[in-house]
Protein backbone atom coordinates (compact mmCIF):
# COMPACT_ATOMS: atom_id res chain seq x y z
CA UNK A 1 0.00 0.00 0.00
CA UNK A 2 1.39 3.23 -0.95
CA UNK A 3 0.58 6.45 1.19
CA UNK A 4 2.08 9.93 0.05
CA UNK A 5 4.03 12.10 2.25
CA UNK A 6 6.13 14.82 2.68
CA UNK A 7 9.73 13.66 2.72
CA UNK A 8 13.16 15.70 3.19
CA UNK A 9 15.68 14.56 0.99
CA UNK A 10 19.44 13.89 1.67
CA UNK A 11 20.26 17.13 0.78
CA UNK A 12 17.79 18.94 2.67
CA UNK A 13 15.12 20.00 -0.06
CA UNK A 14 11.53 19.05 0.60
CA UNK A 15 9.18 17.38 -1.54
CA UNK A 16 5.90 14.87 -2.37
CA UNK A 17 6.73 11.29 -2.40
CA UNK A 18 5.60 7.79 -2.46
CA UNK A 19 6.68 5.90 0.94
CA UNK A 20 5.44 1.98 0.74
CA UNK A 21 3.25 1.48 4.04
CA UNK A 22 2.73 -1.90 5.59
CA UNK A 23 -1.19 -2.73 6.42
CA UNK A 24 -1.11 -3.28 10.09
CA UNK A 25 -2.18 -6.30 10.83
CA UNK A 26 -5.88 -7.83 11.01
CA UNK A 27 -7.06 -10.43 13.54
CA UNK A 28 -9.89 -11.95 11.89
CA UNK A 29 -10.75 -15.36 12.82
CA UNK A 30 -10.65 -18.34 10.12
CA UNK A 31 -14.42 -19.02 11.32
CA UNK A 32 -16.81 -16.04 13.16
CA UNK A 33 -18.17 -16.83 16.64
CA UNK A 34 -21.36 -15.91 17.53
CA UNK A 35 -22.38 -13.90 20.34
CA UNK A 36 -24.14 -15.54 23.45
CA UNK A 37 -25.87 -13.00 25.93
CA UNK A 38 -27.04 -14.06 29.79
CA UNK A 39 -30.82 -13.48 30.46
CA UNK A 40 -28.70 -11.13 33.28
CA UNK A 41 -27.07 -9.07 30.59
CA UNK A 42 -29.69 -8.78 28.49
CA UNK A 43 -32.11 -7.37 30.69
CA UNK A 44 -29.71 -5.12 32.49
CA UNK A 45 -29.56 -3.70 28.35
CA UNK A 46 -33.32 -3.21 28.60
CA UNK A 47 -33.43 -1.62 31.71
CA UNK A 48 -30.88 0.85 30.30
CA UNK A 49 -32.74 1.27 27.07
CA UNK A 50 -35.73 2.19 28.85
CA UNK A 51 -34.34 5.14 31.29
CA UNK A 52 -32.79 6.90 27.98
CA UNK A 53 -34.82 9.91 27.42
CA UNK A 54 -32.59 12.17 25.43
CA UNK A 55 -31.94 12.21 22.07
CA UNK A 56 -29.09 9.97 20.56
CA UNK A 57 -28.86 8.16 24.37
CA UNK A 58 -29.97 5.15 22.81
CA UNK A 59 -27.98 5.38 19.88
CA UNK A 60 -24.94 5.59 21.75
CA UNK A 61 -26.15 2.50 24.29
CA UNK A 62 -26.50 0.44 21.11
CA UNK A 63 -22.88 1.53 19.88
CA UNK A 64 -20.95 1.62 23.42
CA UNK A 65 -22.15 -2.00 23.76
CA UNK A 66 -22.18 -2.96 19.64
CA UNK A 67 -25.82 -4.06 19.49
CA UNK A 68 -28.58 -3.42 17.17
CA UNK A 69 -31.89 -2.27 17.63
CA UNK A 70 -32.98 -5.42 16.50
CA UNK A 71 -31.16 -7.34 19.41
CA UNK A 72 -33.56 -4.84 21.64
CA UNK A 73 -36.77 -5.88 19.79
CA UNK A 74 -36.42 -9.47 20.52
CA UNK A 75 -35.38 -9.26 23.74
CA UNK A 76 -38.39 -7.18 24.55
CA UNK A 77 -40.33 -10.01 23.00
CA UNK A 78 -38.57 -12.37 24.53
CA UNK A 79 -38.99 -10.87 28.46
CA UNK A 80 -42.49 -10.21 27.23
CA UNK A 81 -43.56 -13.87 26.57
CA UNK A 82 -41.81 -14.31 29.98
CA UNK A 83 -38.71 -16.10 28.31
CA UNK A 84 -36.13 -14.22 30.85
CA UNK A 85 -38.22 -14.74 33.85
CA UNK A 86 -36.84 -17.23 36.62
CA UNK A 87 -33.85 -18.71 34.61
CA UNK A 88 -30.15 -17.98 35.05
CA UNK A 89 -28.34 -18.67 31.76
CA UNK A 90 -30.08 -19.70 28.45
CA UNK A 91 -30.59 -22.88 27.08
CA UNK A 92 -32.79 -25.53 26.12
CA UNK A 93 -35.92 -26.28 28.45
CA UNK A 94 -35.16 -28.99 30.87
CA UNK A 95 -36.05 -32.38 29.88
CA UNK A 96 -39.75 -33.79 30.45
CA UNK A 97 -39.58 -35.46 33.69
CA UNK A 98 -39.90 -39.49 34.21
CA UNK A 99 -43.65 -38.79 35.47
CA UNK A 100 -44.41 -36.72 32.66
CA UNK A 101 -43.35 -39.50 29.82
CA UNK A 102 -45.10 -41.96 31.80
CA UNK A 103 -47.98 -39.98 31.19
CA UNK A 104 -47.59 -39.19 27.83
CA UNK A 105 -47.01 -43.30 27.20
CA UNK A 106 -50.15 -44.25 28.63
CA UNK A 107 -52.04 -41.45 26.75
CA UNK A 108 -50.55 -43.28 23.68
CA UNK A 109 -51.57 -46.54 24.30
CA UNK A 110 -55.31 -45.16 25.62
CA UNK A 111 -55.28 -43.50 22.03
CA UNK A 112 -54.00 -46.67 20.16
CA UNK A 113 -56.42 -48.73 21.90
CA UNK A 114 -59.47 -45.91 21.06
CA UNK A 115 -58.46 -46.46 17.24
CA UNK A 116 -58.41 -50.27 17.24
CA UNK A 117 -62.10 -49.71 18.67
CA UNK A 118 -63.60 -47.32 16.47
CA UNK A 119 -62.06 -49.27 13.34
CA UNK A 120 -63.75 -52.11 14.51
CA UNK A 121 -67.21 -50.39 15.45
CA UNK A 122 -66.95 -48.62 11.76
CA UNK A 123 -66.95 -52.65 10.27
CA UNK A 124 -69.93 -53.42 12.42
CA UNK A 125 -71.89 -50.55 11.43
CA UNK A 126 -71.11 -51.27 7.53
CA UNK A 127 -72.23 -54.72 8.04
CA UNK A 128 -75.21 -53.65 9.35
CA UNK A 129 -75.93 -51.53 6.86
CA UNK A 130 -75.18 -54.51 3.51
CA UNK A 131 -77.75 -56.63 5.76
CA UNK A 132 -80.16 -54.08 5.40
CA UNK A 133 -79.96 -53.80 1.88
CA UNK A 134 -79.86 -57.34 1.77
CA UNK A 135 -83.29 -57.76 3.66
CA UNK A 136 -84.77 -54.99 2.68
CA UNK A 137 -85.36 -53.16 5.76
CA UNK A 138 -84.60 -49.59 6.61
CA UNK A 139 -82.05 -48.21 8.86
CA UNK A 140 -82.92 -44.96 10.89
CA UNK A 141 -80.74 -42.07 9.90
CA UNK A 142 -77.65 -41.59 12.52
CA UNK A 143 -78.30 -38.65 14.77
CA UNK A 144 -76.90 -35.30 14.18
CA UNK A 145 -74.31 -34.01 16.20
CA UNK A 146 -74.53 -30.75 14.42
CA UNK A 147 -71.14 -30.45 12.93
CA UNK A 148 -72.85 -30.42 9.28
CA UNK A 149 -70.21 -33.62 8.61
Amino acid sequence: MDQVERVVGESGTEGVGRVAVEAPPTEVSDKPVRRRYTIEYKLRILREAEGCREAGELGALLRREGLYSSHLSNWRGQRDRGELAGQSQAGRPPKPSGKVLEENKALRRENEQLRRRLKEAETIIEIQKKVSELLGTKLPAPPSDGSGS
